[in-house]
């Protein structure tokens, strides 16, 4: 079983035994009707599959397996990325679909959830057939696709450019309709958001933030009377220097990097990052802006030599990726894909917090052996709904065609963060579950009540 549809189940077992919950509901009404909810939840409302036509500059004609995974639009229209990596199956679509349907009712956003996917590394393509495979992904699904209905937006492998060609190819295909909400992440000139592209770093570093610095400082006398073994974690390392390790450095990994670089509240010192070709270490710490400008002259690459290393004046050594997440840090900031701790490596981890910048970066198993263990850890659903919260933002914008600036959107970001992390920190601090089931709880019991209310439960 899947960790999300775990979490799901053991969320609505304790949501039964809460009589607070849906009193209407009794004895085998009620019985029934969580049933529902487990069978609801856990599958999505539709699957589409199809295998994109494309002709290569060479001549050739391939066949690209692609997905697009509606799971639930309770709430609101389905809404989620689309990512581009040779790792895509349906299996990990329909997760992230269901995880989307979580995140967006968590931060009360008006959107369902859904997930897309091409079979694909970028790499291997030129621009050409990248925006024919873009093309050809919103033909395939046109029927599905819509400002009211489906708005994708970006992903691993995908970016602003790939949402302006299929914008753009949505757009000729509904003439005189409605079409800029049709995907978000654009480009600016095309109707997307300023910040959309920094958003989901910059949630990322500041759900950590607050709750290690703005959270603790104004609860520290209670959390210090608490037995909760996760504030015993997070008192531990207040007002303390705290070596952290990003693993990935891609938009996302380097701007909470930065970020976390950058912070005048806590005391970061980043000591290791990574991306799919090296890690790079220095335990004085690393020049963060520095290996950001590598970066972006280098094709998102970190530096792989010394020669490299030299040529932008920077200090490190050059180690084994893999290596990095068995550092000896305080934090660990997961910004690369999914399962990356498993059962394989999951004792060998030593920090004491983890930040889920990736969705589901940690598999189930590893998951309750290091809450076991007392590591804090700030889940995905929680920590990197910066992108979809200024998808919303871009989304509203398109349909006012008003726009805001970039620190409106940065300050309306974090607002809407706070509003949920000042839901969630306090009963999480205050009852025994993990923070990721916390924040489950919360989003089905929102779920099933708008279920519930819209009569979908009978």
């Amino acid at each position: 079983m899947h960790k999300q549809q775990s979490i799901i189940e053991e969320s609505l077992t304790a949501l039964l035994k809460d009589e607070s919950f849906l009193p209407d509901l009794q004895e085998q009404t009620r019985d029934q009707a969580f049933k529902s909810l487990v069978a609801i939840l856990s599958t999505p409302n539709h699957i589409h599959k199809s295998f994109l036509r494309v002709a290569l500059e060479n001549g050739m004609i391939i066949r690209v397996p692609a997905f697009r995974v509606q799971h639930n639009d309770t709430v609101g229209p389905y809404k989620g990325g689309i990512r581009f990596h040779e790792s895509v199956n349906e299996d990990e679509v329909a997760n992230l679909a269901k995880l989307m349907t979580l995140k967006n009712a968590l931060h009360e956003l008006p959107f369902g959830g859904a997930k897309g996917g091409v079979v694909i590394n970028p790499k291997d393509y030129s621009n050409k057939e990248l925006n024919l495979i873009c093309k050809k992904y919103v033909q395939y699904f046109d029927d599905i696709l819509g400002p009211d209905k489906d708005i994708p937006a970006p992903d691993v492998g995908t970016g602003e450019r790939e949402m302006d060609w299929m914008m753009g190819e949505f757009k000729g295909n509904h003439p005189g309709t409605e079409y800029r909400g049709s995907f978000t992440g654009k480009s600016i000139v095309n109707g997307g958001s300023l910040g959309r592209r920094q958003a989901t770093g910059k949630g990322v570093y500041f759900t950590f933030r607050y709750m290690m610095h703005d959270f603790l400082h104004k609860n520290k006398q209670w959390l210090s009377e608490t037995d909760n073994r996760f504030a015993k974690t997070a008192l531990a390392h207040a007002d303390q220097p705290l070596t952290m390790a990003v693993q990935g450095f891609g938009n996302l990994g380097s701007v909470a990097a930065l970020e976390a670089y950058h912070c005048n509240y806590l005391q970061n010192k980043i000591v290791a990052v990574s991306d799919q070709n090296v890690m790079l270490y220095n335990e004085s710490g690393l020049d963060i802006p520095a290996l950001v400008k590598h970066a972006e002259a280098n094709d998102g690459d970190l530096p792989r030599t010394e020669e490299e290393l030299g040529k932008s004046k920077l200090t490190a050594q050059i180690k084994d990726r893999d290596d990095l997440l068995e550092l000896d840090v305080d934090v660990l900031m997961l910004a690369a894909l999914e399962d990356q701790i498993h059962e394989g490596n999951v004792k060998d981890i030593k920090a004491k917090l983890i930040i889920e910048g990736a969705n589901s970066p940690i598999t189930e198993e590893a998951d309750k052996y290091l809450a076991d263990r007392g590591i804090l850890i700030v889940p995905d659903i929680l920590a990197n709904a910066g992108g979809v919260i200024v998808s919303y933002f871009e989304w509203v914008q398109g349909r006012e065609t008003q726009f805001m600036d970039e620190d409106e959107v940065y300050e309306r970001l974090y607002d809407k963060l706070r509003h949920t992390m000042d839901t969630i920190y306090p009963q999480f601090f205050g009852d025994p579950f993990p923070l990721r089931q916390n924040c489950y709880i919360h989003t089905v019991m929102k779920i099933s009540t708008i279920m519930y209310r819209q009569g979908n439960l009978y």
